[in-house]
């Protein structure tokens, strides 16, 4: 691994309160301390201990740069286990350039995306789901995206693949064992006990990978497409839920031509919502563009929102559309329930093949938008929120290697129905203890580290 001494400006690059300029590596104090004097015009910072903070400024030559504050964190003790001196100025973004720029200048190099994170998992410091954890945190959505990945954070996922891996690793390790010395070590009734012990080991690599479908959604937010003839209240809906005007609304039927998208938050749920055009056939030409591009959504969402006039009766549009979401997952809402009415879920729910929640809503009175968060919670996380100690696996890359092990423990489980000789149990077992070390960082090479830190924001 490289030992040069890395630097990045750690806060976002736009005026603010503060600044910080982090600097990593065997040569970060001598490199700081050369650009550094405190109120006495002394340059002190080799002397002082580890995790202390000193007051001072930054200087090039005679000029004074910038009054700030350094942190030192001595190695092993930091988050890179290197050398670590983090620079607390003014959060102009002159003045960050400029101190960056001198300790370039001094010798370090402009650090790569997530380089200091990606050096505390190559020093050992966290291990790889910890790392991802990270940038999770970073990006969290809303409270219970933040809470779960500060749980991977915290080293919930690296204990629980750890001890599933222990199980597997046993198992290869007995079985190893008996072939080498079969004189000594017996096989005799082994299936069974391996039967049972595969149970428990399934089950548990069969929970993680049910909650990945789940931790999509807390991670991502629930695609989510509004779709509906003209004025029906579409745009009147994406305004109630965002909380403020973001679409235009009026009565000329055709005011949304082009696609809308606002992200919200609903009972700590996030929705990726899409505002369409009215779907209606058209001459507008423009118009017309934008009903294509709302088919073409609602063919790719995982929720579609159908709304309806619950003033009038069903149109041979509202059929069209119903026939165009017949496979998606759908709520359907029946709009303008502040007026007249001549709509009920009953006539509805009579054009859906399938069962399908219909939920009456005034999007100009907000009346039924509580329901309507409690109907998307029901169906996208059976009822209920994550509880305090419930992992969910939220990156797609672990998804994959969880799924790629639970295929080789059930492999290992049709070998023994088939009673094919022990040796076949073994590899398939290894290939599941292999599959399980990606997720934590074992056994993945130098291009896949480098894949998922190049992820990562600057200075991270």
């Amino acid at each position: 691994m490289e030992t040069n001494t890395i630097a990045a400006i750690s806060t976002a690059l736009s005026e603010g309160g503060i600044g910080i300029i982090r600097v990593s590596g065997d040569d970060a104090l001598n490199i700081v301390n050369s650009i550094f004097v405190n109120k006495d015009k002394k340059q002190n910072l080799l002397s002082f201990k580890s995790h202390t903070i000193h007051y001072g400024f930054i200087v090039s030559g005679d000029e004074i740069v910038d009054e700030v504050m350094v942190s030192i964190m001595k190695a092993p003790n930091s988050f890179t286990k290197e050398d670590v001196v983090e620079i607390n100025c003014h959060g102009g973004i002159l003045v960050c350039k400029k101190i960056l720029e001198l300790v370039l200048n001094n010798g370090a190099k402009l650090a790569e995306p997530g380089e200091f994170t990606k050096r505390a998992f190559l020093n050992g410091r966290i291990d790889l789901s910890k790392a991802e954890a990270v940038m999770d945190v970073i990006s969290s959505k809303n409270n219970q995206a933040l809470k779960n990945s500060l749980m991977h954070l915290e080293g919930k996922l690296f204990e629980k693949i750890k001890e599933i891996r222990e199980g597997i690793l046993y198992e290869i390790a007995f079985i190893e064992s008996a072939l080498d010395d079969p004189e000594h070590i017996s096989l005799d009734g082994y299936n069974e006990k391996l039967s049972e012990k595969l149970s428990y080991l399934i089950n548990e690599v069969s929970k993680l990978y049910d909650s990945s479908k789940k931790g999509k959604f807390l991670k991502e937010g629930i695609n989510t497409v509004i779709l509906g003839k003209p004025n029906v209240g579409k745009s009147s809906l994406l305004n109630v839920l965002s909380g403020y005007e973001k679409a235009i609304v009026t009565d000329v039927a055709g005011t949304t031509r082009d696609i809308i998208e606002e992200e919200v938050v609903l009972n700590d749920i996030s929705l990726n919502l899409i505002d369409t055009a009215g779907i209606r056939e058209t001459d507008d030409y423009v118009e017309n563009i934008g009903v294509s591009r709302a088919k073409k959504y609602a063919d790719s969402a995982d929720l579609v929102l159908f709304i309806m006039d619950a003033t009038k009766d069903i149109s041979k549009e509202d059929e069209e559309i119903i026939d165009l979401i017949k496979d998606k997952k759908t709520i359907v809402l029946l709009n303008k329930i502040d007026a007249d009415c001549v709509l009920s879920k009953e006539k509805v729910s009579k054009l859906f093949s399938k069962e399908c929640d219909i939920l009456e809503i005034s999007a100009k009175e907000s009346l039924g938008i509580k329901d309507l968060e409690n109907i998307i919670e029901n169906m996208f996380l059976e009822g209920k929120l994550p509880s305090n100690d419930e992992l969910y696996i939220t990156n797609i890359r672990q998804g994959e290697e969880i799924k790629n092990a639970l295929t080789s423990l059930k492999n290992v489980e049709d070998s023994i129905e088939k009673g094919l000789p022990e040796d076949f149990y073994s590899i398939d077992l290894m290939s599941a203890y292999a599959s399980l070390g990606k997720i934590i960082g074992e056994q993945v090479d130098d291009d896949l580290v480098d894949e998922i830190f190049s992820k990562f924001c600057m200075g991270k």
